[in-house]
């Protein structure tokens, strides 16, 4: 099958705007492959301190003869999705021993919980731990002893703020080990009709609790279909992760094996073997355009729309919204998982999974079929199946059609026919919207706006019953540079409600919303933000303003209000309390949502 078109020239006009940074940074990658592995460099002084309680690793790596993995860990145990990283070291030592190898944790790094976090303010921290993240990454691995890495993250902000820290480190090989999905609990349909009956009162804290507490039930990721999932997507389209790897649940016979072929894989693709495979040769121009296509396809979270712009641009890569919006229009909807539909992820690999949509995909022309992975040259690999038979891990070719069409459809079938994404620009500014989840019908909406400084200020509005009639509910001053950017999501149930009751209404923000938004259209991201002084620091309520997702339209139709002054407000309460006063330097540097929201230059 011929490439697709657009695919084809999307992927060329990347490589040509990224060519002199691009080129720049596979210039300093050359330079750290020609130094060879880097411990024999180190004085016999810093040999023994990096070795001193390797116990039985000792003597191999003094010596040098062994290949050396070095473990980058997010795990903590108030997280589910990363408890499971628990045993992983054990695991991925005994591995590693058995093919002649040494491992060593090289560092951890924080991991923190958007949905903890949510309304909180330490949601004001979350966008800025991913470069955090990506910070202390690159102090674990600077002791410069390791041939190759292991990446153990999941999450929202973990996954992005690794995959940078593993490209300034581009000349060492990697793969990323999942800890996989919690088993299936309480429907995430029926956790949402709770949560939407105490927004109006009809349970109590009680109820709501109990519901909660059913449907994250144990370890492993959440099962809905938001950024953490969206992550452990990427990670197979894009090459870094086994086939299949992604969605397998903890502690199990098959994890622990996949965990095991991945260690042995990552010390296998360094440089002391002849199948050197280094993550800069990994995650390249097609690599990031397979990985917008599988983002558009499986109507992943909003989040990666700054993330993948800041991961690429760790490698030199300069990726724009433009490029998500045109890819969007020729990639199928082919899944629906929570909150495009009711089932979860397990549901979603039992279905199939990634392995049955990278088939179709490729059968379509939509994806690069030639990049390089963990699991060898081309992404054919990533449409077969893990088992272990016969104590052995082997991998087979997938069942080839989808095993629930209500959750998984074939490129000439898909559920609709362009992907879930949807960029937007007019008066207002640049935003984009998840449409994957909104019904056509309440994707174009031309009504007054009501203005709000914080979210906090839209709920007591909500309660005071003050929010009646058609409207677009605009938040803003909520952009990296005002307060880091947190998720909106709280405003999710009451925004449900409000549709619900036959309201015509939107959110307009130039923060984010969680990667689990839904059937409420939003214009998120909007830039530049309202610090800056774009014009949604110039809205008032009442102002009309038009929203159209099918048209990619974000306008403001009352005239004038380009002309008014700036709002200004007063910022100063998101400067101190749960850590933000050691944050000033973030938001005082940071970048616009549409270059990444990153304080990392290119």
């Amino acid at each position: 099958m011929s490439l697709n078109s657009t695919l084809d020239r999307v992927t060329q006009r990347i490589i040509d705007r990224s060519a002199p940074t691009r080129d720049a940074y596979l210039k300093r990658m050359a330079a750290a492959k020609s130094s060879g592995p880097a411990r024999a460099h180190l004085s016999c002084s810093g040999q023994a301190h990096a070795y001193a309680a390797s116990g039985p690793d000792k003597d191999g790596l003094a010596t040098g003869s062994a290949g050396n993995l070095g473990i980058v860990t997010a795990y903590n145990d108030m997280l589910s999705a990363h408890q499971p990283f628990d045993r992983y070291p054990n695991v991925i030592r005994e591995a590693v021993r058995e093919i002649g190898g040494t491992a060593q944790v090289a560092g951890g790094v924080p991991a923190m919980c958007d949905g903890v976090t949510q309304g909180e303010a330490g949601m004001e921290l979350s966008l800025f731990s991913r470069d955090v993240i990506a910070l202390s990454a690159s102090v674990a691995l600077s002791h410069n002893t390791f041939d190759a890495a292991v990446f153990l993250g999941v999450c929202d902000k973990i996954v992005p703020g690794l995959i940078i820290a593993a490209q300034a480190f581009g000349h060492l090989p990697a793969v990323f080990l999942p800890a996989g999905p919690m088993v299936s609990g309480l429907s995430n349909d029926e956790k949402a009709k709770v949560r939407q009956q105490f927004a109006t009162g009809e349970v109590d804290r009680a109820a709501l609790m109990a519901a909660e507490m059913a449907a994250y039930h144990g370890p492993g990721t959440c099962t809905f279909y938001g950024t953490a999932n969206t992550n452990q997507m990427l990670m197979e389209f894009m090459g870094l992760h086994l086939p299949a790897a992604s969605f397998v649940t903890p502690n199990t016979p098959l994890r622990d094996a996949l965990t095991i072929k991945g260690a042995q894989q990552a010390l296998s693709l360094s440089a002391l073997g002849e199948n050197y495979t280094p993550v800069c040769d990994i995650l390249d121009e097609k690599a990031f355009v397979n990985g917008i296509v599988g983002l558009n396809a499986t109507g992943g979270s909003t989040n990666l729309l700054i993330h993948l712009i800041a991961m690429a641009r760790a490698g030199g890569i300069i990726l724009d919204w433009q490029d998500f919006s045109e890819l969007s229009e020729v990639t199928p909807l082919l899944a629906r998982v929570y909150p495009n539909g009711l089932a979860d992820v397990n549901h979603f690999h039992a279905a199939g999974g990634l392995g049955y949509m990278i088939g179709e995909l490729l059968g379509a022309g939509l994806l690069h079929p030639d990049t390089k992975t963990v699991g060898g040259t081309g992404l054919h690999h990533y449409t077969q199946e893990p088992h272990i038979i016969d104590h052995t891990l082997v991998w087979k070719n997938g069942a080839g059609k989808s095993l629930n069409d209500k959750i998984l459809r074939p490129a000439s079938d898909p559920f609709q026919p362009t992907g879930g994404l949807s960029r937007l620009t007019g008066s207002l500014g640049t935003g984009v919207m998840k449409v994957s989840a909104v019904a056509p019908e309440h994707r174009v909406i031309e009504a007054p706006a009501r203005v709000f400084e914080n979210q906090e200020d839209v709920k007591a509005a909500f309660k005071a019953g003050e929010l009646v009639g058609d409207m677009i509910v605009v938040v803003r001053f909520q952009g990296p540079k005002a307060n880091g950017m947190p998720e909106l999501h709280s405003l999710t149930p009451l925004l449900s409600i409000m549709q619900g009751r036959g309201q015509k209404v939107a959110l307009v923000t130039d923060g984010r919303m969680s990667g689990a938004s839904g059937k409420v259209p939003a214009a998120i991201h909007i830039c530049p933000e309202a610090v800056d002084g774009g014009a949604i620091a110039r809205l008032r309520d009442g102002d009309i303003l038009r929203v159209d997702a099918e048209q990619g339209v974000l306008d403001i139709l009352t005239e004038g209000v380009l002309d008014r002054d700036a709002a200004v407000v007063d910022l100063s309460g998101n400067n101190f309390g749960t850590g933000r006063e050691l944050f000033a330097n973030f938001r005082n540097n940071v970048g616009g949502a549409d270059t990444g929201a990153s304080i990392f230059g290119v």
